[in-house]
C-alpha cells in the first residue's frame, strides 16, 4: 500500500503545480502526518521535490520535473514486470524496455518492479509437450512496421506444399495464435492470411496501404479462426451425455465441444466436431459411459464396427 501511495502522491505533484500535505491527506484519505511522511520519503529517494514554509507553501516538483511514469500506477508497474519477467516468454525488445523503465522509475517503487519481474514463470507448453523453444519468426519485426507505417510489401512466401512465390499485400496486422505467427493482409484475391514463419523475404515498396474503413483486427481474426475451425473439422456429431459425463468431453474434445440443453431424460445435448466419421467413432469408443451418438448415422455404424472389433480381439 506504501508503494501505491507514493506513486499517487507523485502523480498528484505532476498534476497540479503545487500541493500542500492537508491536500495529499484529502486526496489519498490519509493523516496530514502520513502525507508528509510520505512527501519526505520521496525527496529521501531522490525525486527532485522541495518543500516552502510559510503563507502560500507546499510542495513542488523543482523546475516542473516529471517522471516516465505518465500516469501509471504501482500495480499497473507491478502487473508489467510480472509477465515480462527473465523466464516469461516476451520478446527481448520488450524486456530491454522494461529494464530501462526500471531505471527511470523512483527508487521506493524500483524493488517492487524488479521484485515482480522474477516472481512468475509463464511455461506455454501443455505437460509433455516438445521442450523445443518457439523463437518469434524471421521476419517478424519489418511486417509489424509494415504494419505501424502503413506501407505495402513485396513478400517471398513459401506454402505448405513448398512451392514459393511472390506478391505485393496490404498489412492490416498480426496475430500470435498458439505458438504461431500470423500476417491478416489485403490483397488482389481479397483478404488472405500468412504464416509468418513460412515468409522468405519482405521488401517495402513505399506505397500506402489500403486499409478498410471498417477493418478491426481482433473481428477479422475471430472469422478467420472460425473459418479454419469449419474447415478443419466439417463433421458434426450429435450426441446426448450424461450430466456428469460433460467435464469428461471437455478433457476429451476443448474446443471441438458444444453443450446444448438438457433433454426429457435429464441428460444433456452436446455437438462434437470432428474431421471424419471413422476418426471421431474411435475417439468416443472409449467413452461409452458417459455418451450416446445420436446422429450422423455413419458414426453410429463406426462405433458399432469398433465395438465388435474389441469384443473379436478380447473376448
Amino acid at each position: 500500500m506504501r508503494t501505491d501511495r507514493l506513486v499517487a502522491v507523485l502523480l498528484l505533484l505532476q498534476r497540479r503545480e503545487q500541493v500542500t500535505a492537508a491536500e495529499v491527506a484529502r486526496e489519498l484519505e490519509v493523516s496530514e502526518r502520513t502525507a508528509r511522511r510520505d512527501l519526505d520519503a520521496l525527496a529521501v529517494a531522490g525525486v527532485p521535490v522541495y518543500s516552502t514554509q510559510g503563507r502560500g507553501g507546499g510542495w513542488r516538483l523543482v523546475g516542473g520535473a516529471r517522471t516516465d511514469l505518465s500516469g501509471l500506477t504501482a500495480g499497473e508497474a507491478r502487473a508489467l514486470f510480472s509477465v515480462a519477467g527473465p523466464a516469461s516468454v516476451v520478446t527481448p525488445a520488450v524486456k530491454a524496455a522494461l529494464r530501462k523503465l526500471v531505471q527511470a522509475l523512483p527508487e521506493p517503487f524500483r524493488a517492487q518492479a524488479e521484485a515482480a519481474a522474477s516472481s512468475l514463470v509463464v511455461d506455454p507448453r501443455n505437460w509433455g509437450a516438445s521442450r523445443a523453444e518457439h523463437r518469434p519468426p524471421r521476419f517478424l519485426d519489418a511486417l509489424q512496421d509494415a504494419v505501424i507505417h502503413g506501407v505495402q510489401v513485396r513478400l517471398g512466401y513459401v506454402d505448405r506444399e513448398g512451392l514459393g512465390s511472390e506478391r505485393t499485400v496490404h498489412p492490416l496486422g498480426i496475430v500470435a495464435k498458439g505458438s504461431s505467427w500470423y500476417l491478416v493482409a489485403g490483397t488482389e484475391a481479397g483478404r488472405r492470411t500468412f504464416r509468418i514463419d513460412r515468409v522468405s523475404s519482405v521488401e517495402p515498396t513505399g506505397d500506402p496501404v489500403h486499409r478498410p474503413g471498417d477493418f478491426d483486427l481482433a473481428a477479422s481474426w475471430r472469422a478467420i479462426a472460425d473459418e479454419v475451425d469449419r474447415r478443419r473439422t466439417p463433421l458434426e456429431v450429435r450426441a446426448v451425455c450424461a450430466p456428469h459425463g460433460t467435464r469428461v468431453l471437455r478433457l476429451a474434445f476443448g474446443g471441438r465441444l458444444e453443450v446444448g440443453g438438457p433433454t426429457a431424460d435429464e441428460r444433456v445435448e452436446v455437438v462434437i466436431r470432428g474431421h471424419d466419421e471413422h476418426l471421431v467413432a474411435g475417439e468416443l469408443a472409449g467413452l461409452v459411459d458417459w455418451v450416446e451418438v445420436t446422429g450422423p448415422p455413419g458414426v453410429r455404424d463406426e462405433l458399432a464396427l469398433i465395438g465388435k472389433a474389441l469384443v473379436d480381439r478380447y473376448r
